[in-house]
């Protein structure tokens, strides 16, 4: 599977040089950050997590109060990940940002916090930019390698159970699954990205 990726890589390095951004896309369980780590360690990428990116402003009144177009739209914060990650890594300069904690929890006030100590990602030849809505169409100028990762849902189902407690799954699958649903069904459907791959 993960020479799946690498060879289109190699390809578009032969043939733009470098660097190039590769795009995982794919639901929450879906083995994206699996792959990109795999991917990253084979070709020594520099891994941005898209989930660092999360509009922590965002309470949870006001994510429950949004369509699922503009829960898509608002869930992560695409110009900080593109101003302060993609592009300098793709000028060839280092990369630093504060991530969103998810460890720390909601706030009083129904927003969640960002991370005191910084990110940093030094330049490579090839970035992985790792996270559900990866490839939403505000990045698609930045992506060489748009690559969904599916995994079947019973399967995906048991991955999120093993990890994250029942309360957290409930309020997850109740805010976002219609989001995921009409992103990859209106927006991203499969047959639009340059690869997908069984992340099972």
């Amino acid at each position: 599977m993960i020479q799946t990726i690498i060879d289109p890589v190699e390809r578009l390095l032969d043939e733009r040089g470098s660097p190039i951004l590769v795009a995982l896309d794919g639901r929450i369980g879906a083995g994206k950050s699996t792959l990109a780590a795999a991917v990253g360690a084979a070709l020594q990428a520099a891994i941005v997590p898209g989930d660092d990116f999360f509009a922590a402003e965002i309470t949870a009144e006001g994510w429950n109060g949004r369509s699922p177009a503009e829960r898509v739209r608002d869930a992560i914060d695409w110009r900080r990940l593109r101003r302060t990650a993609l592009e300098p890594l793709l000028a060839g300069k280092p990369a630093v940002w504060r991530p969103f904690d998810f460890g720390a929890g909601e706030r009083a006030d129904g927003t969640y916090p960002m991370s005191p100590s910084t990110v940093r990602r030094d330049p490579a030849p090839v970035i992985v930019l790792d996270g559900a809505y990866s490839t939403r169409a505000e990045l698609a100028d930045l992506v060489d390698l748009s690559i969904l990762v599916e995994i079947p849902e019973s399967l995906r189902l048991a991955r999120l159970t093993a990890r994250d407690s029942p309360a957290f799954l409930a309020a997850w699958h109740a805010r976002w699954d219609v989001a995921e649903d009409y992103y990859f069904t209106h927006l991203r459907p499969p047959d639009s990205f340059d690869l997908v791959i069984d992340g099972s």
